[in-house]
Parts: structure tokens; C-alpha cells; sequence
């Protein structure tokens, strides 16, 4: 199948989440004219997840977090079915089987399906007061049971994990953070960032005990405390479960489709069935700088890869090749990341111990592969901006400029 022909519709979106919600805008942004219908599980609107863990438990104004209001989708005839489950996919006869028992026919399907929270087996984890956050009724419900001088016990410690926790700090909560890796967010930055936070997260009052697993959640009815593995109890009103994401690829795989960690699908965001893209939270692709299989939870790769499948069907294929970049605010302290910093052999540390800013470029075989900042958005923005460039930059680069990276930029663009 060539991927320049121009699809007429209807397609058909799984997810109403960022990378649904930005497909079905590009679509008609592009110049689609045909059918676009779009599903998802969540009553309402579509609306944005990050705050949830952020400014939204001050404010609880769900109507700030839409994309749009209902005028948009009226307007671009886009067509929601909210509260509902796609069931199945009938790859053969290019239709959708939905709860209700409806099928509806594509001639393009886009799953932007997303993730859900891991589950962990911890005995005690149906307590009342075990709370989690993935959805829109999850923070309202936490706005709702969360009360000042409260214990909390958030048994995870990577960027939700930490989010809440700090926002609950602030609100007057007594929280003690339980990270079963040897610390906080390592599967996502470097040891320099996670020991700034740590120290940031201690000053605040925070308590973080890493190295640490929770074997049991204590009380009768409603959560009491947890129990760790070397027989430590925490005493606890509130127990979060913070313990990171699972791809909702079933659906995909069900239907024949290849999956590892995510469904698979290649540049140009195409899975083994060329009717059939996997974009967001849900897909698994090789990164091409990094040539590294990857799956990314971002609001900029969900976003870019919808924009890419959008400008593929209407007839103007680009091979996916965006610069990933990420965010987290915790208690006053503004992380950014470009790039792709995992799997680097070389990090030089530049701190402001006085003014609380860090930032840490990341190299791999002496390449330029990523930074990550604390409050010094300019590090990270010509970071950035080095990286959009795709042309190779190394450490001696960065070294004879003295890291003026105004100057690195300078030289190489």
C-alpha cells in the first residue's frame, strides 16, 4: 500500500486522550474532509492529564484542562462517543466492535489508546483510602478526600509519585515517599537530577526511603499505614499507589497485531496492518538518532506523532523524527528534559547551588544526546534547539566553546 494515498475516511480514533484529541485536530487542520469518529472510556470531553497531578488540585477547575469546548468538534464535525469501550477490531472486515454491540466501519484506525496505572500485589491495596490518579474522577476524588495534617504514604517515586507528593506537602499533608529502586525517578534521569530532588523533597519536609518495598498495606476497612519488607510500619490516613504506567496494547494484539511494550509500529507510525497506526503513550517505535526501541509517555510525542499520521493521510508521508522532551513541576522546581538521556556514558553537572539551578548534559560515545535542567529554561531551550538541528555535536564541541551553548548552536547551524 502506498503511503501517499490520500484516505477519504471515515477514520476512525481509539483514545480521546492528547494523541486522539490532536489526530482528529490535524486532520481537519491538513485539509480532511471525510468522517472522523473518536472514542473514549471517560465520560466527557476530551481534556488534558498532566495538571491532574499539579495545579489542578488547587484550583479543581476541570473546564481549564479541556482542549477544546463542545463548539470545536461541533464545528469541525468530529464525532465523540464518550463513556465507551471499543471491544475489538475486526481487521478484515475494517471495523470496530463497541460495548454496545455497534459496528463501525473504517478505512483508517488510529489507536491512542494510551496507558493505565500498574497494579501492584500488595496485600491491602483494596483498603479504602488507597487512592490512585490516572483520570479526571481520580483527582477530583483526591481533592475531595486530601485534608491538611493528613499522613500519606505515595508508594512510588517517580514523577507522579513526586508531583503529588509535593503538592500535598504544600497543601499541609505529613508525606513520606516509599521508592522501591535506589532512588527516586532513575529509570528517567540522571543520579545528579534525582539527588537534587531528594535534597529539595527532605527540605520541604518530604520523607523518601529508597531501596524500600511495601509488602503490606495496614488496617481492617480503610488504610492505616504500610508495612516494608524489613518490617518497618508507616503510619498513613492516605496511601497513593504511584508505581507507573502499562500500555494499553491488548485491544492491538488481540487483533493480531505486534506488540512489545506497546504496539509496534515504524517511522511512520504504521503498524503491520497499513489501515492501522498506534500513536501516544501506546506505541513502541526506534527512536532513529538513538536507534533504540522506545516508548514514550510525553504530551510532545503524543502530540507530534498525531500531527504525523494526520499529514501520512492526507497524502504527505514524513518519516517520525521529533526531538522527545518532558516536564515536571515539583514544589516550586521546574524539570526539563530534551532528548533522550538513558542510555548516556558521560554527564557533566553545571549547578547554582545559591540560586537552586542545575542542569546536566548527557553524551553517549562523546555525542551530544540530551539535557536535563532545573530551573534553567535557557539551558534546556538551546538544548533543544542543538538537537532539532540533527547534526552531530560532541562533547570536544561543547568543551571549546566552555558550554556556551549560544555558541555551540552558533558554529553548527
Amino acid at each position: 500500500m502506498a503511503t501517499d494515498k490520500v484516505i477519504e475516511g471515515p477514520v476512525v480514533i481509539i483514545g480521546t486522550g492528547q494523541a486522539g484529541f490532536q489526530t482528529a485536530a490535524s486532520l481537519r487542520i491538513e485539509g480532511f474532509e471525510g468522517d472522523i469518529f473518536m472514542f473514549g472510556d471517560e465520560p466527557g470531553l476530551p481534556y488534558q492529564r498532566p495538571p491532574l497531578s499539579k495545579a489542578f488540585f488547587k484550583d479543581g477547575s476541570a473546564d481549564r484542562l479541556l482542549f477544546r469546548n463542545q463548539d470545536f468538534f461541533e464545528k469541525n464535525n468530529i464525532n465523540i462517543k464518550d463513556n465507551c469501550s471499543v471491544k475489538s477490531i475486526d481487521r478484515h472486515q475494517k471495523q470496530v466492535l463497541l460495548d454496545d454491540g455497534a459496528a463501525i466501519s473504517y478505512e483508517h484506525l488510529v489507536l491512542a489508546t494510551g496507558t493505565r496505572n500498574r497494579e501492584l500485589p500488595i496485600a491491602g491495596s483494596d483498603l479504602k483510602n488507597v487512592l490512585v490518579l490516572r483520570t479526571l474522577a481520580d483527582a477530583n476524588h483526591i481533592r475531595k478526600t486530601a485534608k491538611a495534617d493528613q499522613r500519606v504514604v505515595m508508594i512510588g517515586g517517580g514523577f507522579i509519585g513526586l508531583e503529588l507528593a509535593s503538592v500535598l506537602r504544600d497543601f499541609g499533608c505529613e508525606v513520606a515517599v516509599i521508592e522501591a529502586e535506589s532512588r527516586p525517578m532513575a529509570r528517567a534521569v540522571s543520579e545528579q537530577i534525582s539527588t537534587y530532588f531528594v535534597d529539595a523533597h527532605t527540605k520541604s519536609g518530604i520523607k523518601i526511603h529508597c531501596s524500600s518495598m511495601v509488602s503490606q498495606i495496614l488496617g481492617d476497612n480503610e488504610a492505616e499505614g504500610v508495612k516494608l519488607s524489613d518490617g518497618t510500619e508507616i503510619g498513613a490516613d492516605l496511601v497513593f499507589i504511584c508505581a507507573g504506567v502499562v500500555p494499553n496494547s491488548e485491544i492491538a494484539s488481540e487483533a493480531g497485531l505486534k506488540t512489545n511494550n506497546g504496539i509496534l509500529v515504524d517511522d511512520l507510525l504504521l503498524s503491520n496492518d497499513p489501515s492501522i497506526s498506534a500513536i501516544g503513550d501506546c506505541a513502541s517505535f526506534v527512536h532513529k538518532n538513538s536507534g533504540v526501541l522506545v516508548r514514550l509517555e510525553s504530551v510532545q510525542n503524543a502530540a507530534d506523532q498525531a500531527k504525523c499520521v494526520a499529514k501520512r493521510l492526507t497524502g504527505n508521508p514524513q518519516a517520525y523524527n521529533a526531538v522527545p522532551w518532558f516536564w515536571s513541576d515539583q514544589g516550586g522546581k521546574k524539570l526539563q528534559i530534551a532528548g533522550l538521556t538513558g542510555n548516556a556514558d558521560q554527564l557533566i553537572c553545571h549547578e547554582d547551588e545559591e540560586n537552586g539551578k542545575i542542569s546536566v548534559f548527557a553524551f553517549e560515545n562523546a555525542q551530544f544526546v540530551g539535557v536535563e535542567a532545573v530551573n534553567m529554561a535557557t539551558n534546556y531551550v538551546i538544548s533543544r534547539k542543538i538537537l532539532e538541528t540533527g547534526k552531530p555535536v560532541t562533547l570536544s564541541d561543547f568543551e571549546a566553546s566552555d558550554f556556551d551553548l549560544r555558541e555551540v548552536l552558533k558554529k553548527i547551524g
